[in-house]
């Protein structure tokens, strides 16, 4: 397993970390305890020194297990990362209590890596409402976190605006090829650079979607090497970027783990020429989506309570992936929280923001319409059943 020395950090990172929110499950849908060690550990004996996991994750279990499957080894040989939560707490005093806990969970005096978990603007209001970053900067000034950073989910103006109100260590984010052109995920990843922290990985394959493509696609990436897996070029393009220090994949199965730690072994950076073709993987995947939303934000804030961009999003990924079920659960997901194009009273004021000019309430009506012609689609077959 290669490692890479990450100077801001002074820590030797291997290059795959392993993320610990997909570990197999039982047909109720908890988490198989055995099965989960037995990836731990196996990910360690192959080199994995880096280990993400958060209290949401696997309801709880996803700590417990790890701290099973770690307890053998010296402490030193390996990063534990672990996140607050903002989900879980709605006070400072629960805010410290979850750390304490976590520190019991993992009969440890210290976390090498903490995060708070899943930042965007909503959560960074409520983070801040609590003292939270405050809390944990005093932590890590007692050696109880040794460095300090934060997970992030929203647009390049919020990004900035935490990274410049306290000093952090280190940033997550979600970066793949397709997030790369599709999501601005560059942006993201420069703005880390411009400002000198380590980027760790999250959801380097997309949640598994960019394990196996359409045939033309798949077809693209099989001609430069036929003998590697398709998720293979995801982990790589990311780890090819000199900015990132570690990828974290959720590798549920033994098969996944092996195929990553083969990826890692002897690291090969993308070529120019495979760069291309990821490119042009890429250009083919984004012309499915008719629907150029960028997710600037300059259609934003809709009087209404519309999240445009997340609703063109939801459909984006709809488009590109083919997923119906998703998407049909992620609007509904807008519409329970009130932000689906049903607000929509087409006022056009957000087209005439838009820098793409997009007929932004006709198109936010057509997704609602494929929606409901979706859902429709999904519940037949459910009654066929």
């Amino acid at each position: 397993m290669d490692k890479k020395y990450i100077p801001q950090l002074g820590d030797t990172i291997s290059r795959l970390g392993y993320g610990c929110m997909r570990f197999p499950t039982n047909e109720d849908g908890s988490m198989n305890y055995d099965e989960a060690e037995k990836l731990i550990r196996k990910g360690y004996e192959m080199g994995i020194n880096y280990f993400d996991t958060a209290v949401v994750y696997h309801k709880g279990d996803s700590e417990k297990v790890l701290s099973r499957a770690l307890k053998d080894y010296d402490r030193s040989t390996y990063y534990l990362a672990d996140k607050m939560s903002l989900g879980v707490v709605n006070s400072e005093e629960e805010v410290h209590k979850l750390f304490y806990q976590q520190l019991d969970n993992f009969h440890t005096d210290y976390i090498d890596y903490y995060l708070v978990h899943a930042l965007n603007r909503n959560n960074w209001k409520k983070a801040k409402e609590m003292k939270t970053v405050e809390f944990l900067q005093e932590m890590k000034r007692q050696g109880k976190i040794r460095h300090l950073g934060f997970s992030f989910h929203d647009t390049e103006p919020i990004l900035k605006e935490i990274i410049s109100e306290y000093d952090w260590d280190f940033t997550q984010i979600q970066l793949n090829y397709l997030d790369w052109k599709a999501m601005h995920a560059d942006r993201l990843y420069q703005v880390l650079v411009d400002h000198n922290l380590p980027c760790m990985v999250m959801e380097p394959v997309r949640g598994g979607y960019l394990a196996n493509l359409n045939e033309t696609c798949n077809a693209k990436l099989n001609a430069l090497d036929p003998n590697a897996s398709i998720a293979s070029w995801a982990v790589r393009f990311v780890s090819s970027l000199d900015n990132v220090a570690v990828v974290l994949s959720g590798m549920s199965s033994e098969e996944q783990l092996m195929d990553n730690c083969a990826t890692f072994s002897a690291f090969n950076p993308l070529s120019e020429k495979e760069l291309a073709v990821i490119s042009d993987v890429t250009d083919e995947m984004l012309k499915l989506n008719d629907i150029p939303c960028t997710g600037c934000r300059y259609c934003m804030d809709c009087p209404k309570g519309v999240d445009i961009p997340a609703i063109f999003s939801i459909y984006a990924q709809w488009k590109v992936f083919g997923k119906a079920e998703r998407f049909v659960n992620g609007y509904e997901g807008a519409i329970n929280n009130g932000y689906s194009a049903t607000n929509c009273v087409k006022c056009g004021l957000c087209a005439k923001k838009c820098p793409q000019m997009i007929d932004i309430p006709n198109q936010l009506a057509r997704v609602h319409q494929f929606y409901l012609e979706e859902k429709a689609k999904l519940d037949a077959a459910k009654a066929d059943v």
